[in-house]
């Protein structure tokens, strides 16, 4: 077999380079070369033999033809995380799993392969921890790890040989940053070596039909380390979210081949381990026993499932002649869009206060359905105004001040109702066609109708 060679790619233009430059020539930026390898010329029909089931045989097929028999699921034992994944694992799926160090990656994984060891073949390969710190840890969570498999490797040629003799069903590589590839001389965790050896082992998951999680480590902006494409390669990409020192942990879904994306699964965090909260609706609600200013309850939507979740707002004087905006869970950007929109269309102005504003619960809120309920929230605190600790509030609100409406308005307010809620102001267009039992809707059209009911 002809030996592969080193090439240097330039990730801005993409020009192929034989050895490395500061300076890409072809585009002039600087530090844009990259390490990677380059296929070797070959005989005909060499190329296709190794990447053979890697996308499905090269055949021209009819769309009538392709059949659409459902892949079978196989379930984690977590049910939070197999609605996170859309219904369970899919076989041959590669899953990227990220988030920040401590939040739980590696024992999230650890229940779901013990859960599954029973019933299917499975090998944990960690790269790094030793057998030890894993089976301490398994011990520590009282897991039922009889046929658990372990394997500490971390060259990707000697794991894919490991797990080709063994022909197990689920994989876990933890992590991506410790495995390299002898066909690259760069360093583990570089951008080459992780696009390399996350190629090796999707192609090896396609091939040999194993459903594979692959945990991934995060920058210090939370973005997943590597190279962007990593995500690319992958079926499903789920981030984990929340606080290290808090209880709750969120895994959401950002990528999703076989299911829905932005599916959020719940969980908290026990000492034995991660548990799936059934209602985290009522997670996220601190029901305060007398009504208080500036806490609102917004329902918000997250995959196909409804939440009512609290935000609230401190809004006091500032000391600065720069006033402070500080946002917990919402965007930032987005919070200052709507204060300017609360000043112009309904002449409440916040130039010298500072504003601070948390959703509860360590939930991040990425939907528009949030900019009215933070708006009441903000103007509760700013004028002291107690809010009925039974409603909830719902709606976008636009740059000339109308409340526009959000999907799925009715599910929503059926799951408000379910918690207590007896009333709802919500965008006059999402006003239910029929009554919700025990909610009444104040339905509202403009963002100073609804400071004028409340």
């Amino acid at each position: 077999m002809a030996k592969s060679k080193i090439s240097y790619t330039c990730r801005d233009c993409g020009a192929v380079h034989s050895k490395w430059n500061g300076q890409c020539a072809d585009c002039g930026e600087w530090n844009t070369l990259e390490e990677a390898v380059s296929a070797p010329l070959a005989k005909a029909g060499s190329l296709s033999e190794r990447f053979d089931g890697y996308a499905g045989k090269s055949t021209i097929t009819a769309i009538e033809d392709v059949s659409l028999a459902e892949q079978p699921r196989l379930s984690t034992g977590l049910s939070e995380l197999d609605r996170a994944l859309g219904g369970g694992l899919v076989p041959g799926s590669i899953t990227l799993i990220g988030g920040d160090p401590g939040i739980g990656k590696s024992t999230l994984l650890l229940q779901c392969m013990a859960a599954m060891a029973g019933e299917f073949s499975s090998l944990y390969v960690t790269g790094e921890e030793s057998l030890q710190q894993v089976t301490l840890r398994a011990r520590r969570l009282g897991l039922p790890a009889k046929n658990l498999r372990l394997l500490t490797e971390t060259n990707v040629e000697t794991i894919t040989a490991h797990a080709q003799s063994d022909k197990p069903a689920i994989m876990v590589i933890d992590s991506i940053q410790t495995v390299y590839t002898d066909a690259l001389q760069s360093a583990p965790g570089s951008v080459a070596q992780v696009r390399e050896s996350a190629a090796n082992l999707v192609r090896f998951a396609k091939q040999t039909n194993t459903a594979m999680f692959v945990v991934g480590h995060v920058t210090k902006e939370g973005a997943l380390a590597g190279p962007r494409v990593l995500e690319h390669m992958v079926d499903t990409v789920l981030y984990f979210e929340g606080d290290t020192n808090s209880r709750f942990r969120v895994i959401r879904a950002i990528k999703n081949r076989f299911g829905a994306v932005n599916e959020l699964g719940v969980f908290v965090m026990e000492e034995t381990g991660l548990k799936g909260v059934k209602n985290p609706s009522a997670l996220f609600l601190s029901r305060h026993d007398e009504p208080v200013s500036g806490s609102v309850i917004m329902v918000t939507r997250e995959g196909s499932r409804p939440l009512l979740v609290e935000a609230q707002a401190l809004v006091t004087g500032s000391h600065s002649s720069y006033p402070r905006r500080v946002t917990l869970g919402l965007e930032q950007n987005r919070l200052n869009m709507l204060l300017a929109v609360l000043q112009r269309h309904a002449s409440v102005t916040m130039h010298d206060q500072d504003v601070f504003i948390n959703i509860v619960g360590g939930v991040r809120i990425s939907e528009t359905a949030a900019d009215l309920p933070v708006l009441l929230a903000a103007v509760s605190s700013f004028r002291d105004i107690t809010l009925d600790n039974k409603l909830a509030v719902f709606g976008e609100v636009g740059l000339s001040g109308e409340v526009r409406p959000v999907s799925n308005g009715q599910e929503r307010l059926i799951e408000a109702g379910k918690h207590g809620i007896t009333k709802a102001i919500v965008p006059f267009a999402n006003k239910p066609r029929t009554e919700i039992e025990g909610v009444e809707v104040i339905a509202v059209k403009r963002l100073i109708d609804a400071l004028e009911y409340i």
